[in-house]
């Protein structure tokens, strides 16, 4: 299955996607970090076999453009992406740290979503910022991503040995899954100028908004939490936030990188909820 690149101009900026698949309803992939839409790429085949599949580089992420960001203008960038292509509503997919990203735009904008699924993803204000308490197991990385500067100061020129070396390593349970190529397509985007600055937006965003989630409506639209390394956080924190029951999978024995560990697992639970969507 071919996939093709495009860009658009939404929200002020430039947005690039990955796209594959010529029929059936549309499924819009949300990366997280350290990652761009390349997260998705052994994913996106799986999925275009039965469905239109976009993969977006969010705002100062991969090849869209560079830029100040946080989860609201990235949530308005993916509403406008999705009016620009004629999309809505889509099975809106997001993994990791953009949970604030989707989660507004699910909040927000109600008719853009038919469903919504979570992979390993947490939200602020629902336990999310503990990930930054160093004292207590946090990791290290989150406050020097959103402390401005300091990503361009301590990870310039350093992006392979940063992403290789801990970043990905850390949180994989299966180390072969992510090659040393890999890893030089993701470094090769957060090398460029401006390159950390769609990150350090969202860690900062989650530093800060978790009193503003707090205060969001509950999704209406069925709900699927997809946990791998991470356990049952995603279900838990799902649950807090939905309407009704949601629909919940464990992919046991993978990291926390589900879509490049375990992309045919994850495509056979996405897929199967995505059928059962009213």
């Amino acid at each position: 299955m071919e996939i093709t690149h495009h860009r658009a101009e939404v929200n002020g900026t430039t947005l690039h996607y990955a796209a594959a698949g010529d029929e059936g309803e549309p499924i819009l992939l949300v990366h997280g970090f350290p990652e761009t839409w390349y997260a998705f790429h052994k994913l996106i085949p799986l999925l275009a076999a039965r469905h239109r599949v976009f993969a977006v580089d969010l705002r100062g992420f991969g090849d869209s453009d560079p830029g100040e960001s946080d989860s609201a203008t990235a949530a308005e960038d993916l509403h406008q992406l999705i009016a620009h292509l004629g999309l809505g509503p889509v099975h809106l997919t997001g993994q990791d740290i953009s949970g604030g990203t989707v989660f507004r735009l699910a909040t927000e904008h109600p008719e853009d979503v038919r469903t919504f699924t979570a992979i390993e993803m947490g939200l602020a204000g629902f336990g999310l910022e503990a990930l930054a308490d160093v004292t207590h197991g946090g990791a290290w990385h989150i406050g020097v991503l959103a402390a401005p500067g300091i990503p361009e100061m301590l990870l310039a020129g350093r992006e392979s040995a940063f992403l290789g070396s801990y970043a990905f390593p850390s949180m994989l349970a299966d180390p072969g899954s992510v090659t040393g190529a890999d890893i030089e397509e993701f470094a090769r985007t957060y090398a460029r100028p401006g390159g950390w600055l769609g990150a350090a937006g969202l860690y900062r965003s989650m530093l800060t908004e978790g009193d503003d989630l707090r205060t969001r409506p509950a999704l209406t639209m069925p709900v699927l939490a997809v946990g791998a390394g991470g356990g049952p956080f995603t279900e838990v924190t799902m649950k807090q936030v939905a309407a009704g029951p949601i629909t919940s999978v464990q992919l046991d024995g993978v990291g926390h990188y589900a879509a490049l560990e375990a992309p045919d697992r994850l495509a056979a639970a996405l897929l199967e909820f995505v059928s059962r969507a009213p």
